[in-house]
Parts: C-alpha cells; structure tokens; sequence
C-alpha cells in the first residue's frame, strides 16, 4: 500500500537539498586532532588544497582557513543562517563590531539583511587530546521587503533552547531540541525581529531528533496548508516512516500537515527536520549574495566594493579568542553575554 506521507526520498549531497523558505544546509562532522599553539591541528597540512580544503583527508579540513580551521571574513546579504553547534566551538566576529565564542548546544542566528561581513574559525582548544567538531549551518532566505534590513547578531544559548524528552511503551526514550518552532508545550527562542520565522504564520521549525535504538515517536503535524516538511536522517541504520524503511543518509520530504510514525532501527537514529511556509518569491544567488534579481545581485557586488559593508574592524581575517576563553557574546551595542 502505498505510504501517502511519503513525498520524495533521495540520498543527501553536499550541501544537503532544501526547499523554500530555506537555501541550503551544510553539516559540518570533522575529526580534528589535538590543538597546537595556535589552535590549529597539531599535523602535518602537506596535501591539503590549502584555502580550498573541503576534500575530508585524514577526516577533517582546513576549509578556507591557513591556520586554524574555518571560515575567515567574508560577506553576506539577502538571507540569515542559523549555525547550530553539536561538538566544538566556534569563533565568531563580525563587521557590525560582535564577536563571541559558542559550543556544544549554542545556536547562532544572524540577519544579514542589507549586509555583513563575518568569519566563523574552529580553535582546537585542547592540546592533549582530540578536538571533535559538528555543527549545522542552515540558510534560511529572507523575503523581498526584508532583503536590506538592518544586520543583527543573535546567541541562543544552550540553556535556552528547549530540549523535549519523548519515551514510548518501552521507554525508549527520543530527544528533541526545539531550536525554531513550536513542538507541544515548547517554543523556540524568539527569531530576530525581520526574520521570516518571525512572520506569525510563517510555521517555521528547526528541530534536532536523537531517538535511541528501536524507539518510536509520533511527530505531529504541521499547522499551516501550504507548510512543507523535509527529515533529514544523516546518522543511524535503520529508520522508518510510517513503516517504510528509510536508507541510511537520505532527506526525505513528508505530508507535512501529516502525524508520521518514526522508529530507529537496531542503533541510534539521528535527524534533522525543516520546515516552513514558503516565502514563494524568485531567488536569485551568486555566492554569498542572495536576492529576488540578477541586477539586485549586481548591486550587491557594487555596494560590498564600495562599503565592505561597514569595513573590518578586526587585526586579522580570522581572529580568534585566547584558548581559555569561554563562552561569550560582546554584542555590536557593547552588550556582554557571559556563559
């Protein structure tokens, strides 16, 4: 019989494929060894496309980073991303003056709108031991009239991001973080104030899914007509829908007005589930530029060489906070956020 909450199933790529509202998504899964002096790997980087290094040798890269791996300064407008960290940390500083360090838990939410330069590099901060990285970047698109918004930087912290513990008849028991969106009794943070996820109907949600072996749990529906749904299974062997087994590293797009019925398989199962209303405009992107038309994009070239968006206020392109550092956000209105 044919499962009718089932739309389309099909193997990730790189990035992972997304649908309206949202761009693209990106997990990041890098084995870094221990830190050196300066935070970098503690190896040797001969063989490496260095400043292009995405090939995963020895399991882990470089990025676009020399010395500590990551993403040195670079622009952005038209969109937001959501970085969501699982392992690691990440060192964030922007055109608009912030900067902060986040980890394990941390979600990172930041507007581009008109524009912003910033730079996300990974220190390895443990020097005897191996420095494990994992994380999310997810581009969620803005609409037309919030396209030029003013830039804003937000941190949710770990501690304020609701975590939801499900247990079946067995008490098996599934976890999710409910970064965006509403799921039963719990609430994302508050979304910056022009992103789409602020729109009231705009049924947004970014949930992470971790449910133990053989565990079952029914995901409710979605509360909009026009939402779209996509499960994203990138850990884990064994999953199914509604009884259908899902293969291993798959998106699947479900009914999303639809309660579906997941069970992992004989190990842990872990996803990553977006969705939203669709913003339902033309997108137009060129690199780090995403807008409605291609004379918007040109024009965003234009404005980034004539302003570099508020210039770089920092020493370096890829600074990073002193090792022993915690976490911390020093927001562009000198607000300080201690963790």
């Amino acid at each position: 019989m044919p499962n009718h909450s089932i739309l389309a199933i099909a193997p990730l790529g790189f990035p992972w494929q997304t649908i309206d509202p949202f761009l693209f998504c990106v997990h990041h899964d890098d084995a870094y060894p221990r830190g050196n002096a300066d935070m970098g790997p503690d190896a040797d980087l001969g063989g490496r496309n260095m400043g292009q290094d995405f090939e995963g040798k020895d399991g882990w890269r470089m990025y676009h980073g020399s010395t500590v791996p990551g993403f040195p300064a670079h622009p952005h407008r038209g969109f937001e991303t959501v970085t969501i960290v699982r392992q690691g940390f990440i060192d964030h500083s922007d055109s608009l003056g912030a900067t902060a360090r986040f980890g394990p838990g941390d979600v990172q939410w930041l507007t581009a709108g008109k524009g912003i330069v910033h730079c996300e590099m990974f220190p390895l901060r443990q020097s005897e031991v191996a420095n494990p990285a994992e994380l999310f970047q997810i581009w969620l698109n803005l609409p037309a009239r919030k396209k030029m918004a003013e830039p804003h930087f937000t941190m949710l912290w770990a501690d304020g991001v609701p975590m939801l513990e499900f247990a079946d008849a067995q008490q098996r028991k599934t976890s999710v973080q409910v970064v965006a969106g509403r799921l039963e009794q719990a609430r994302g943070a508050p979304p910056p104030p022009d992103s789409w996820a602020a729109e009231p109907d705009s049924d947004v949600a970014i949930w992470t899914l971790r449910m133990q072996a053989g565990a079952q749990w029914q995901m409710p529906g979605a509360s909009h007509a026009q939402t779209r749904r996509r499960l994203y299974f990138f850990r884990g062997q064994g999953l199914t829908i509604n009884g259908q087994t899902i293969p291993p590293q798959s998106v699947v797009e479900v009914q999303a007005q639809d309660a579906i019925a997941l069970q992992a398989g004989t190990d842990e199962a872990q996803l990553l589930v977006l969705q939203g209303r669709p913003i339902g405009e033309p997108v137009a992107q060129y690199g780090p530029f995403v807008m409605n038309t291609q004379a918007e994009i040109h024009q965003a070239f234009a404005d980034y060489r004539r302003t570099e968006f508020g210039g770089w206020p920092w020493s370096r392109s890829d600074p990073v906070h002193p090792r022993d550092k915690g976490r911390f956000a020093l927001h562009a209105d000198g607000r300080v956020e201690e963790r």
